[in-house]
C-alpha cells in the first residue's frame, strides 16, 4: 500500500506547501544556482575562518530568515525561535572549522534543529497560539491579484486548521514533515540532519501524515477547496 496516498498533505511538495501558505522549497534539480550557492557559501566560510567577520555576517544575513521560518514552525513560539536561531549562529561560528565543505545550508540547518530540540526539551509551557507566523501577514506569500476575498478567507481558515493540527503531532513527526514537505530536503538529508536512520525518517513522515489525516478528517472538505 502506498504510505502517502491517504495523507492529508499531498506528496507533491509544491501542493503541500501551498496548502499551508508557505512557498515550496525547490528540489535540487529545480535549483539552477545550487552549485553556485555551495561555492558562495564555501568561499564565505573560508574567509570567515581566515578572520573575516564580515564574511560570517554575510552568511547570517543570507540564512537568518530561512532559519527563523524553519525553527518557528518546530518550536511554535516566535521568541523561542529567535533565541534558538541566535544560539545556532553562535554555535555555527564556534564550530566553523568542523564544516567539511559539502552543503553549508544543510549543516547550518542541523545546528538550528539541535537548538530547536533544546527549546522543546526545556520549555515549561506551550503557547496558546501555535504557529503564530502563519497568522502574520508579513510571513505570507504575495497574494494573487485575481484571488477573491472569499477565497483568501477560505485559504486562511485552511492554514489555521493545518497549523493547529501540526501542533498536535509529535515534535519528531512535525520536524520531519516540515523539512520534507516545506523545505524540500530529501530523506537522506533529513536523516543526516536529525541523526536518525533513513527508515526512521520515512516512518516519522508517514506516521505524522496519518496522524494529521485523523485530526483533519472532519474538515477535509474545506481543505480540498
Amino acid at each position: 500500500m502506498d504510505e502517502i496516498a491517504d495523507s492529508p498533505l499531498p506528496a507533491d511538495r509544491e501542493s503541500a506547501a501551498a496548502a499551508i501558505d508557505v512557498p515550496a522549497a525547490p528540489t535540487k534539480s529545480e535549483r539552477p544556482n545550487y552549485e553556485l550557492q555551495h561555492a558562495r557559501d564555501r568561499a564565505l566560510v573560508e574567509q570567515a575562518l581566515g578572520g573575516n567577520l564580515e564574511a560570517f555576517n554575510e552568511l547570517v544575513v543570507i540564512y537568518q530568515d530561512y532559519l527563523f521560518a524553519l525553527v518557528v514552525r518546530v518550536v511554535n513560539d516566535r521568541d523561542s525561535a529567535a533565541d534558538a536561531v541566535q544560539e545556532a549562529f553562535f554555535s555555527c561560528y564556534r564550530n566553523l572549522n568542523r564544516f567539511r565543505g559539502d552543503s553549508f545550508r544543510s549543516w547550518l540547518t542541523r545546528i538550528a534543529l539541535n537548538a530547536a530540540t533544546d527549546v522543546l526539551r526545556y520549555r515549561k509551557r506551550r503557547p496558546a497560539d501555535p504557529f503564530p507566523e502563519w497568522e502574520d501577514d508579513s510571513w505570507q506569500p504575495p497574494a494573487d491579484e485575481e484571488m477573491s476575498p472569499e477565497r483568501q478567507v477560505m485559504r486562511r481558515q485552511s492554514s489555521s486548521m493545518l497549523a493547529t493540527a501540526m501542533a498536535q503531532i509529535t515534535d519528531d513527526q512535525r520536524r520531519a514533515i516540515i523539512l520534507f514537505d516545506v523545505e524540500g530536503f530529501d530523506y537522506q538529508e533529513i536523516a543526516d540532519m536529525t541523526g536518525v536512520s533513513l527508515g526512521t525518517v520515512k516512518s516519522r513522515i508517514h506516521r505524522g501524515r496519518l496522524a494529521l489525516r485523523d485530526i483533519l478528517a472532519p474538515d477535509m472538505e474545506l481543505l480540498r477547496e
